[in-house]
């Protein structure tokens, strides 16, 4: 299969990677706010990519900040000789049922998830999406995608006491507690922040899992992607699939049953 341009354009970053047969190559990410930037926005990777990949099939891609995506298909368009491009929508086939009442609300890069949940040959599976909001979607047996949860991400957590409160300082990304019982206030934020959202994860997980099994689902596949997702995932109790190129995967997935 030639070789497509797959990107996720989210909140925060826009990531992005070439999915041949299987795994995607070259991934990077760039702020989503610097899109056609020239020099450090994804603009500036086009060449690069290009010169990898000569023959690339296409172009596809998700989105969940409506306002971004004419600025990327303005990038796009520099693109010569012009790409077949795809976005990923409620209106494409996905390999799996979409049972969702309300189709048209759920996040294109959560559509591209249980896309290759489908393809990965992984129904049930919960996907769990750890970006700048937490998604868990959950593709089951009879239901095809049905759904899931959305929560507050890391960075919301970390930014939002600092934002609310008069005396607490912003703290940095640093990941690392060696214990429950914080000796400072950024040590005490910091313990809050990463075993607090370690303990909601495997709460909502939990919640889903027992859910399945008093419906009669098999044990599903556990998928974790995301900014963050592998230092979180081996926190969890449950064996956990850590695919950071997951989305970009679906999207691929997609691209080939809709063409």
């Amino acid at each position: 299969m030639a070789p497509l341009l797959c990107i996720d354009v989210g909140n925060t970053h826009t990531h992005f990677g070439v999915v041949g047969a299987a795994d995607a190559v070259g991934m990077a990410a760039v702020p989503t706010a610097a899109l056609e930037d020239p020099a450090g926005g994804f603009a500036a990777h086009l060449a690069r990519l290009q010169a990898a990949n000569p023959a690339l099939a296409g172009v596809a891609f998700c989105s969940v900040v409506p306002e971004a995506t004419p600025r990327l298909r303005r990038v796009l368009a520099a693109i010569r000789p012009a790409p077949e491009v795809f976005q990923l929508t409620h209106e494409h086939r996905l390999g799996v049922p979409l049972s969702y009442p309300r189709p048209a609300e759920v996040g294109q890069d959560r559509l591209a998830n249980a896309a290759a949940a489908a393809a990965l040959g992984a129904v049930p599976a919960v996907v769990i999406d750890l970006g700048t909001a937490v998604t868990f979607d959950v593709v089951t047996v009879r239901g095809g995608y049905e759904g899931g949860i959305i929560a507050p991400g890391l960075a919301v957590m970390r930014h939002y006491l600092h934002d609310r409160t008069a005396q607490l300082p912003e703290i940095d990304g640093e990941l690392a507690v060696d214990r429950a019982i914080g000796q400072s206030t950024v040590e005490a934020m910091r313990i809050g922040m990463v075993l607090g959202f370690a303990g909601m994860i495997q709460a909502l997980l939990d919640a889903v899992l027992a859910e399945l099994a008093g419906r009669g689902e098999p044990p599903p596949a556990v998928f974790a992607t995301g900014g963050c997702a592998d230092f979180f995932a081996g926190k969890l109790r449950q064996p956990v699939r850590l695919r950071p190129d997951l989305t970009l995967i679906g999207l691929a997935a997609a691209w080939r049953l809709n063409r």
